[in-house]
């Protein structure tokens, strides 16, 4: 639908392994990119913000560049607009000289989109269980598919955890011959739904 501009897509993974995919900034603009990218509406209000903010010699402020994405949304044409936040349990849930910490203001964002009540709009998050994402999402969400304690996903799992410990490309597991089962049985028990 993308590819055939019936839809507009934008997608973020928060990543805890790369310091510039955990905070909600990196998100905001990567959004702004993506959607720019793919809409002639959408490029021209972010060309408008460059312009206001010194042709990029002044960074804007996160409520800008918040108001900004709402423009987008609000004044993209009517196709659907698809925003997939994967992985939000791995922004960063610690305040480092802020009152709210980057998921707390990730988490907001997501409540403010719902609230603008866009129709084309569909916001899809992947996430662990984390209680506070669960507190601010259930109230908002119109669909929840929980896989966490799902068998099938249980067993991807396992079947993962048996393909490197039965490896033969992992020498370290080859001293483990004795103890494989016991290695696959406990790391797949104890993965966490990871």
């Amino acid at each position: 639908m993308c590819d055939a501009g019936q839809a507009l897509m934008a997608y973020f993974y928060f990543d805890f392994q790369d310091i510039n995919k955990q905070h909600w900034r990196d998100l905001l603009s990567s959004f702004l990119t993506q959607f720019s990218a793919h809409s002639g509406a959408c490029c021209n209000i972010l060309s408008c913000l460059y312009s206001s903010h010194g042709n990029g010699a002044q960074q804007p402020n996160d409520d800008v560049l918040k108001r900004c994405l709402k423009e987008m949304l609000t004044h993209a044409d009517q196709r659907p607009i698809y925003l997939v936040m994967d992985a939000l349990d791995e922004c960063s849930d610690v305040s480092a000289n802020e009152i709210l910490s980057p998921r707390d203001r990730a988490l907001q964002l997501v409540k403010e989109l719902v609230e603008l009540r866009i129709p084309n709009l569909h916001i899809c998050i992947t996430s662990r269980p984390e209680f506070d994402i669960q507190d601010v999402l259930e109230p908002v969400t119109s669909r929840r598919v929980c896989i966490h304690d799902q068998s099938g996903q249980k067993k991807d799992i396992e079947d993962y955890v048996r393909s490197v410990v039965y490896s033969e490309s992992e020498p370290i597991m080859r001293r483990w011959r004795k103890e494989n089962n016991l290695v696959v049985e406990t790391l797949a028990e104890r993965a966490g739904g990871m």
